[in-house]
């Protein structure tokens, strides 16, 4: 049983997205979901970790690149999916700052199934270090699908601190999909706790720029 109410999600969302058109910024406002924990040690406590997929994407100009065989850098090309080929990487001789750069320059990565295994060989554990290791994809994926799919997931990790953020939408999204966003995510980091609710000590939405508004 969720102990937000759809009613009180709505009139928040109302309120931030309302700030939100009364200071127009240069950039599409992310609207995110701030968590505090309690009742949890995180150096005692099994440190949870969980990804869920939105019904709607909340990042739509998250930046996904491919790290590419010949094969799907073809197909990604014209995608408009930028690509980094097994050249590309080979050129950064795993200096430990070129990784950093290149994990900075994009979001997220996918790779093609058959350069999975030579990352770390060519990449050393840059990526990884990042949170940014590629997803696989087959000959057989839709590329655009497989982008859109990593935009559309979020991840709920507990570090050393107890709390978390994670976007839920932007302001451009009707009322309904943000709700239907925000709904779906509280519940699902509930279900990722161990004393349930118990666990939860506050639940605040806000727009990047924005005050946060208290759910819970």
């Amino acid at each position: 049983m969720s102990k937000v109410q759809v009613q009180a999600v709505r009139e928040s969302i109302q309120a931030i997205v309302k700030a939100s058109e009364e200071k127009q910024r240069k950039f599409t406002e992310t609207i995110e979901l701030q968590v505090g924990l309690k009742n949890y040690d995180p150096q005692r406590d099994k440190r949870f970790s969980g990804t869920v997929r939105l019904p709607h994407i909340p990042r739509p100009n998250m930046t996904v690149a491919i790290l590419a065989d010949a094969h799907d850098a073809a197909r990604a090309e014209p995608l408009g999916i930028p690509v980094q080929t097994v050249e590309d990487l080979k050129k950064l001789k795993k200096n430990k700052k070129q990784v950093k750069i290149l994990a900075k320059k994009y979001d997220a990565f996918i790779a093609s199934e058959a350069l999975i295994k030579q990352i770390p060989r060519l990449l050393g554990p840059g990526l990884h270090k990042a949170g940014k290791f590629p997803t696989p994809v087959s000959h057989n994926d839709d590329l655009s699908a497989k982008a859109d799919e990593i935009r559309g997931t979020i991840k709920f990790q507990l570090k050393k601190v107890l709390c978390l953020a994670v976007a839920v939408g932007n302001v451009k999204m009707t009322e309904d999909e943000i709700i239907a966003n925000t709904m779906m995510s509280v519940n699902f980091l509930v279900s990722l706790l161990k004393k349930r609710w118990q666990n939860v000590k506050s639940l605040y939405i806000k727009t990047t720029m924005g005050k946060p508004e208290r759910l819970y």
